[in-house]
C-alpha cells in the first residue's frame, strides 16, 4: 500500500438513512476517524428504493440494487467516495466502474428468532400450531416451511424497531431477524433462539459489512483496507458470493449458506429451495481459502447438477407475475 495523504482533506460516506445503516456507517467512520485524525469524514445519508416501498413483498419489487443504486449513484457523480452497506443487500454484480473494496469482520450471522411476550417458554419447535411467523426473507420463509410446516407465514417490512413495535403489539406470533442487526442496535436482549445451521442457514455475507468504492481507487483502499479489512471474514463471503453469483441469484431468492474455517481449509454450504419448503437442496465443499471463490462457483455447479436451476427459474418467473 503506499502512503496516504491525510492533510486537510475530506472522505465523504455514503449511507442509508436507516438506523441501522447509520450505526454501522458511524462504525466505520469512528475507525476510519481514530486511525487517519487528520482527515475529516463525512456521512451523507440517501433514501434507497427498499427503504421507500414499504407495502410491497421485497421479492416483488425488483432486486437489483434494491438498498444500494442510489448509493451507487452517488458514487459514480463523486458525490461521496465510498459507501457502507449490510453486505448482504449489496448485489454480487457491481455497476460498472464500482468495486467491493473491503469487507469488515464478521459478527453473528445466524438468523434469530424474536417472540412475542406470551411465547416467552416456546422455541420454534415447540412453537403451536398456526402461530404466524413474520419474515420478509423467502430464504428464511423456505427453510422454514420445510422444517415447521405446521406454522403460518406472514411477510413483515420496516425497519429492527418497526418490526418488533408490530410484534409487541400482537399482530405476530414470531418474527425472525438477523442476530447482527439486533445486536449493533442493542436489542440483543430479544433474541430468543439463535436458529442453528442445520435449520435456517443464513443470507450470503450475512453479518458483514461491504465497504463499495470506485473500481481502482487506490487512495481510498489505502484508507479503508489497513483499518477495516478481516481476511477471515473476506474469504468466507468471497466463497459465498460466488455461489450465489454463479447461480445467478439475486438477495430476494432462497439461498441460504454457512462458512467456516479451519487453518487454510475453507467448508461452504449452500442451500436452495423452493418457496413451498417441499424441495430443498443442500451440500458442501471443502478447498483452500486461496481458492474460495472457486469453492463457490463449485459448489454451485452441484447444486445445478441437483436441479437448483430449475428451482430458481420458477421462482424468478413467480415473483415477475
Amino acid at each position: 500500500m503506499t502512503a496516504v495523504t491525510t492533510s486537510k482533506r475530506t472522505v465523504r460516506i455514503g449511507s442509508r438513512k436507516s438506523q441501522l445503516a447509520l450505526v454501522q456507517t458511524y462504525w466505520v467512520r469512528d475507525e476510519l476517524q481514530k486511525a487517519y485524525p487528520d482527515i475529516t469524514f463525512e456521512v451523507q445519508t440517501m433514501e434507497t428504493q427498499g427503504d421507500k416501498v414499504l407495502d410491497v413483498a421485497l421479492s416483488k419489487i425488483g432486486d437489483k440494487g434494491l438498498f444500494t443504486q442510489e448509493l451507487e449513484d452517488g458514487m459514480l457523480k463523486r458525490e461521496t467516495d465510498f459507501a457502507v452497506h449490510s453486505l448482504k443487500d449489496l448485489p454480487t454484480n457491481l455497476p460498472e466502474g464500482l468495486m467491493l473494496g473491503c469487507v469488515t469482520q464478521r459478527v453473528d450471522p445466524a438468523d434469530a428468532l424474536v417472540v412475542h411476550e406470551k411465547h416467552k417458554d416456546k422455541q420454534l419447535a415447540t412453537l403451536p400450531e398456526g402461530a404466524i411467523i413474520g419474515t420478509s426473507s423467502l430464504r428464511r420463509l423456505a427453510q422454514l416451511r420445510h422444517h415447521y410446516p405446521h406454522l403460518e407465514f406472514k411477510d413483515i417490512r420496516g425497519n429492527v424497531n418497526t418490526r418488533l413495535a408490530k410484534l409487541d403489539s400482537g399482530d405476530y406470533d414470531a418474527i425472525i431477524l438477523a442476530a447482527a442487526g439486533l445486536q449493533r442496535l442493542d436489542f440483543g436482549d430479544r433474541i430468543h433462539q439463535s436458529i442453528p445451521s442445520d435449520i435456517s442457514l443464513h443470507a450470503v455475507g450475512q453479518g458483514a459489512l461491504g465497504i463499495e468504492c470506485r473500481d481502482g481507487d487506490e487512495d481510498i483502499l489505502n484508507i479503508l483496507r489497513p483499518v477495516l479489512e478481516h481476511v477471515e471474514s473476506r474469504d468466507r463471503c468471497y466463497a459465498e458470493r460466488a455461489f450465489l453469483r454463479e447461480l445467478e441469484g439475486g438477495c430476494q431468492v432462497p439461498i441460504g449458506v454457512n462458512t467456516t474455517i479451519e487453518g487454510d481449509r475453507l467448508t461452504l454450504v449452500g442451500m436452495v429451495a423452493s418457496l413451498d419448503g417441499q424441495t430443498l437442496i443442500r451440500d458442501e465443499v471443502t478447498g483452500s481459502r486461496a481458492d474460495a471463490e472457486k469453492l463457490g462457483v463449485e459448489l454451485a455447479a452441484k447444486a445445478v447438477a441437483q436441479g437448483a436451476d430449475k428451482i430458481l427459474a420458477e421462482i424468478n418467473e413467480t415473483n415477475r407475475s
